[in-house]
């Protein structure tokens, strides 16, 4: 009974990608330090939340006239900061994607250096 519940334990720590596990990543996760680890997540989620920030603003860019803001002076410096708001939200949230993916380039980068 112990020995299959440890065996499920062991499978559900190994990180997945695209549905099947990664084990490169599982590996490199061993060599690098927790804080190193959590480092690296906040620096792949602050990317992230650059990459949307970026498209948000290209969404809002051309958005004028009536709304929230309506179309006055201070309407860029109002929208710059809710799109940056947005930004950071989607990307505390699970994003779309990206911060996984720069998360694990960033851990086998500093696994290799530790090797």
């Amino acid at each position: 009974m112990i020995a299959s519940a440890t065996s499920s334990q062991a499978a559900a720590a190994i990180p997945t990608r695209n549905g099947r596990p990664d084990t490169q990543l599982a590996e490199a996760l061993a060599k690098v330090s927790p804080q190193t680890q959590a480092k690296m997540k906040t620096q792949a989620t602050d990317f992230e939340a650059m990459f949307l920030n970026s498209m948000f603003s290209q969404m809002t860019s051309s958005v004028k006239g009536e709304g929230p803001f309506g179309d006055t002076v201070g309407t860029g410096v109002w929208r710059s900061m809710l799109t940056d708001q947005y930004s950071k939200s989607f990307a505390k949230a699970g994003g779309v994607g990206v911060s996984a993916d720069v998360f694990r380039q960033l851990i086998l980068q500093q696994a290799s250096r530790a090797s």
